[in-house]
């Protein structure tokens, strides 16, 4: 049940607040992430595949390499 919450949280900043698919994504029509996938992407597979818990942690360390200093691209759900 956590789990479904937890999805439909990120499915609703996904459409609402995203600067990459939301609302505001008219102003970046290259888009803003410079991950592929974008994090909220990326934190969703990962709970998807890992439970709640491990799933976000994940997404919380990828949103913390999303800094100036890295390269960005293609990075994928291992």
């Amino acid at each position: 049940m956590l789990k479904k919450i937890a999805l439909k949280i990120i499915k609703i900043y996904q459409k609402t607040l995203s600067p990459d698919t939301g609302w505001f994504s008219f102003k970046n029509p290259y888009g803003y992430c410079k991950h592929f996938p974008t994090c909220s992407n990326y934190t969703y597979q990962a709970i998807e595949k890992y439970g709640t818990i491990r799933g976000s942690l994940k997404g919380f360390f990828r949103i913390l390499r999303c800094n100036p200093l890295t390269k960005g691209g293609y990075d994928p759900l291992k």
